[in-house]
């Protein structure tokens, strides 16, 4: 992490005046969703959890497709998979009452429940205006990158931000069916990607020995990642530890090598030939 004095450095070096604060949304008694972790519904500043595993697995579906159709069929195929009961489409009825009445629970009597419409050939969930933590996640995340070359410091404040929702792997207490699964999936690299884009710019807004440690954590459970293992090549280089920054790149070349039988991408090659250059470039900004 870098700490607010370095930020507050690399500011004055660029010019850059320091970014008003973020307004927070306004208040509302519509429930929010939260399922960067365990499936959470927020109202009236409480968290609320969905019992029955059936029930969050139905939410998890209509949430990942919010005011979007799904049939009956996807439910039921999201709900049991090949192995539905014999009167699935009642439980499949049932279900969505106890999860009308759960939803509107946690509105509260004077809050206003987001909508479970149902309709010919399946069911809506209309969430109201309300932003789930992923909606929010993917928003930050996109900003981060907007602003990532006129302003490097607030991108990095926003992935920050994008970062900070994150509480466990998506739908984490929910028995996910497949289309839950293959947004929680999805999100999973979302998340190792903004990890990758906020380490680069730690590289560039601070001392690069601040993230070597990370790097080399991440670098460890994720070792196909080239990124990674590009910007920890480059962190060693500008700490002045060229060889280990040399040596970093061989590892990796062996082991694709012997374990994948490939080699590293042209992108890799050309830091790599850099660093042996001592390329002047590599001690300015580098675009990520």
């Amino acid at each position: 992490m870098i700490a607010y004095s370095q930020f507050e450095d690399a500011r004055r070096k660029s010019g850059e005046k320091p970014s008003a604060p973020r307004t927070p949304a306004a208040s509302t008694t519509a429930p929010a969703f939260a399922f960067l972790g365990p499936l959470e519904v927020r109202a009236n500043g409480r968290t609320h959890t969905i019992g029955g595993n059936r029930q969050r697995t139905l939410l998890a579906a209509l949430l990942v497709s919010p005011g979007r159709l799904l049939s009956a069929e996807q439910l039921y195929d999201e709900l049991w998979g090949e192995n539905p009961p014999p009167t699935f489409e009642n439980s499949l009825q049932a279900h969505v009452y106890r999860l009308r009445r759960a939803l509107q629970q946690a509105a509260g009597p004077d809050g206003s429940a987001p909508e479970l419409l149902t309709r010919s050939s399946g069911y809506v969930l209309e969430p109201g205006g309300t932003e789930t933590d992923a909606a929010a996640f993917r928003r930050l995340t996109g900003e981060a990158r907007a602003c990532t070359r006129r302003s490097p410091a607030q991108a990095h404040q926003l992935l920050d931000e994008a970062l900070a929702l994150w509480r466990g792997a998506p739908f984490q207490d929910v028995a996910q069916g497949p289309m839950s699964q293959g947004v929680a999936l999805a999100l999973e690299e979302e998340q190792l990607s903004a990890v990758e884009d906020k380490l680069w710019l730690e590289i560039q807004l601070a001392d690069p020995v601040n993230t070597i440690s990370e790097l080399k954590r991440m670098r460890t459970i994720h070792p196909w990642r080239e990124r990674l293992t590009e910007m920890l090549m480059l962190a060693l280089y500008r700490t002045g530890r060229q060889a280990e920054a040399v040596e970093t790149y061989n590892s990796t070349r062996h082991r694709l090598s012997s374990e994948l039988g490939v080699e590293p991408s042209l992108r890799l090659r050309e830091r790599l030939r850099e660093i042996l250059n001592q390329a002047p470039s590599l001690d300015a900004a580098v675009p990520a």
